[in-house]
């Protein structure tokens, strides 16, 4: 029988680190991309013949500055993830979480892997894919494993008023279909199909346009899936308020999940007005990310909520039941 886990603040504090660090990763990352300095250091896995920590900060400047950043935000990344692997795997009781952690750290060193390989390869468009989306399934797992080690989820408090399995099933729609969108947004951003569509709301001065090219095909795909991540944000967002506005630990999330989709289009919007400027296209990946994390939790707390109140209507029915002896 598996021991039951009791709450190590420190240790959950921790996870939350690894959450903030991996999130600035992603940031970095679309920076790489959206100054195309992805192979501004031409060596991996050292930097122009120096071991990472060891290369001159005085030559840290254009493109190798963005680039040899993002290996070094990395590099403790994924540190930061040895730590965290080795003391669920030495402290937590729990093994499916053990082997959960164990997950996320082999997850980062392949993400380190990648990376090389996008180098040595002069950035082939299907590493460098799999490269951004294996970033996003990465941040998700450092949400769960959060989550997994919050007090929240070891001794979620009671509550009457989460009513059903619906909210799990909208939540987890829209989260795959956000990370649908976001494999989508990767492809467009290394194929080179950013402006292949150069105006905005429109699209070749039409709803539905012409298309042409493979990738206008791309960027106008990414488009549609806007719109679906739309739909399903402001769908999950209107059942919350409507069926569980007495809960503020899933209307504030929610409420935050509706602010960040209308930031992302605006920044999409800004994305293609100024030509893919760095700023708003770096932003808008990186707001991609958080859209994505934030659906995700929305998942896992409904999923606490509705597993407590499953777990207290179970015990009020035995205990209502009449004795056989």
């Amino acid at each position: 029988m598996e021991s039951v886990s009791t709450y190590n603040p420190w240790l959950h504090r921790f996870a939350k680190l690894v959450v903030g660090a991996t999130f600035m990763l992603i940031f970095i990352g679309g920076l790489v991309t959206s100054t195309g300095s992805g192979l501004a250091v031409p060596d991996w896995p050292t930097t122009y013949g120096h071991f990472m920590f060891s290369f001159p900060l005085t030559k840290m400047v254009g493109g190798i500055l963005y680039e040899h950043g993002h290996r070094m935000v990395a590099s403790i990344v994924g540190f930061l993830t040895v730590i965290l692997a080795l003391w669920l795997w030495l402290k937590e009781p729990r093994r499916w979480v053990k082997w959960f952690g164990l997950g996320a750290l082999m997850a980062v060193v392949a993400q380190g892997v990648l990376g090389g390989i996008t180098v040595l390869f002069l950035l082939p468009t299907p590493v460098s894919v799999f490269h951004a989306c294996l970033a996003q399934g990465f941040f998700c797992m450092t949400i769960c494993l959060a989550m997994f080690t919050s007090k929240e989820w070891l001794h979620a408090e009671k509550t009457e008023s989460i009513e059903s399995s619906r909210l799990q099933n909208l939540t987890l729609v829209t989260t795959g279909v956000v990370f649908i969108q976001l494999i989508l947004g990767a492809i467009m951003r290394h194929t080179g199909s950013g402006l292949a569509i150069p105006d905005f709301p429109l699209a070749f001065g039409k709803v539905i346009p012409p298309i042409e090219t493979q990738q206008e095909a791309i960027h106008f795909l990414h488009r549609v899936g806007a719109l679906l991540v739309s739909v399903a944000v402001i769908g999950t967002a209107i059942h919350i308020f409507r069926t569980h506005r007495q809960q503020p630990k899933l209307v504030r999330p929610a409420a935050t999940l509706v602010g960040a989709l209308v930031l992302q289009i605006l920044l999409a919007a800004f994305t293609i007005w100024t030509r893919k400027a760095v700023i708003p296209t770096t932003t808008h990946v990186a707001v991609g990310a958080f859209i994505l994390g934030n659906s995700l939790f929305l998942w896992l707390r409904s999923q606490v909520l509705f597993k407590t109140i499953e777990q207290k209507t179970k015990s009020d029915y035995l205990v209502e039941q009449p004795s056989l002896s």
